[in-house]
């Protein structure tokens, strides 16, 4: 049976550059035990070091190994910049694809929002993959997991980044930026299950769950229940 160990929290900083190292110094250290590494936030921009740290330690442990990301989320958080700044929960992906993995290693799903220099990224680049919530909807979770498993089946390591609004409102209110008309929480927790079961994901994080906005801990539970479905997999 797996062995859970937990590595504490990460101090945060109000300088965001020296606080995004720590998180991608302190990521790097729980990666390179090998083992399957799960990282809780937080608002989205803490995958952006660990991201970083997940492309060190893959090239670390294979340099020219394929590399992967999975991002379940409303949003495609691929501005350049948002607010003025280029490293808050907008720019995750867009600092992904700026040095961590080429256009075509990317996967989104669940997107039911977009600015429109996202959609100008995704049109110039055909070869990132979009499973919008709508396509989840009409043609099922089990065609949506068929479409990432084929685009990875042959990775050597997948980072898969969860932010919780991908979640319908209705099962997920405690959050930052809700969309509706989101995945329910059968169909992401069998989504997770699949590609936990059948993909190389080496490291996943959960992120954007906010109890002081959330109604009766919904959300809190819904990413409870999936940290059990993660823990139960590994435990086996």
């Amino acid at each position: 049976k797996g062995i859970l160990f937990d590595f504490g929290d990460v101090e945060i900083d109000l300088n965001w550059e020296k606080s995004f190292q720590r998180i991608e110094d302190k990521a790097y250290e729980v990666m390179k035990q090998g083992k399957f590494s799960l990282f809780i936030g937080g608002d989205h921009s803490v995958t952006i070091p660990l991201h970083r740290a997940f492309k060190k330690y893959q090239r670390e442990r294979k340099p020219d190994g394929k590399i992967g990301i999975i991002h379940f989320d409303a949003h495609f958080d691929l501005c350049d910049q948002f607010e003025g700044h280029k490293w808050s929960h907008a720019n995750t992906e867009k600092r992904a694809l700026d040095d961590i993995i080429d256009p075509k290693d990317l996967l989104f799903l669940g997107i039911r929002a977009a600015e429109s220099e996202e959609l100008e990224i995704i049109e110039k680049h055909p070869e990132i993959t979009v499973i919008s919530a709508t396509e989840v909807f009409q043609k099922g979770y089990r065609a949506a997991y068929e479409k990432i498993y084929n685009k990875f089946k042959d990775y050597d390591a997948v980072y898969f980044t969860l932010d919780i609004d991908v979640l319908d409102p209705a099962y997920a209110p405690g959050t930052g930026t809700p969309v509706f008309a989101g995945l329910s929480s059968r169909e992401l927790l069998e989504l997770v299950r699949l590609l936990l079961a059948h993909l190389p994901v080496q490291a996943m994080d959960i992120v954007e769950v906010a109890p002081p906005l959330d109604i009766n801990d919904i959300t809190s539970w819904a990413a409870i229940r999936i940290i059990q479905q993660v823990f139960s997999f590994y435990s086996k």
